[in-house]
Order: structure tokens, then sequence, then C-alpha cells
């Protein structure tokens, strides 16, 4: 049933863009790419930081004080280091992206700003 992978795949590495991007657009899509891995580096970073930084006190907690022996298993344990993690990630990747989007806007405006003022 439907179109087996090699045809669609043939099909649709054949096909041309109906539309030609600019040099422009070429060159925002690079750098938005640029603080797409800038961003996922710093979340990763981050996240590393913050699994050390949560697991050492939930790990130092559940061996010295009753309750959290008592009260804490494994799967709350790792899902105390784990959210820390994924917070950390989320929130750095983010801030960073936006940072780097800011800047690229910012630089988008200076050269327009700069062009016009050439023209003129």
């Amino acid at each position: 049933m439907g179109i087996p992978s090699e045809v669609r795949d043939a099909w649709v590495s054949n096909r041309k863009p109906f539309l030609i991007p600019s040099p422009d657009e070429e060159r925002k899509i690079l750098r938005t790419k640029k603080c797409t891995d800038e961003g996922v580096r710093a979340g990763f970073k981050a996240a590393v930081i913050a699994a050390i930084a949560s697991s050492v006190p939930t790990l130092t907690a559940v061996r010295m004080i009753p309750w959290a022996k008592a009260n804490l298993n494994y799967t709350a344990q790792a899902l105390i280091i784990s959210a820390a993690s994924i917070a950390g990630y989320f929130i750095t990747a983010d801030k960073t992206i936006l940072e780097c989007a800011r800047r690229n806007a910012q630089l988008e405006y200076s050269l327009s700003h700069n062009r016009d003022k050439d023209s003129s």
C-alpha cells in the first residue's frame, strides 16, 4: 500500500525547489543554525553541571537523612536528578538561542540602517 520508500526518496531528491532562496536568506539560515548549535552546546554543559550539582546532595541525603532513606526510592532519586538536568538544559539553551537571535536582529538592523544611510 502506498509508494515504496525507494521510489519516494528518488522522486523527492529529484524535485527542484519552487522558490530559489536569496543570498540574504541563506545567510540567515546559516546564522540560525549557528545559534541553534550554540544553544545545544550551552544547554548540554548546563545539564551536566545540574546533574552533578543535584546528584551529590540527593544521594547524600538518601544515605544520611532517615526520612529521605525511607521515602526516596531509586525512581524518586532519578526523577530529582533528571528534572534538574532537563530544566538546566532547556533554560540555558533557550536563553542562549534568544541571545544569539537578538544579536542577529541587531546586526540585521545595523546593516540595513547603514545601507539606507549609504544610498541617501
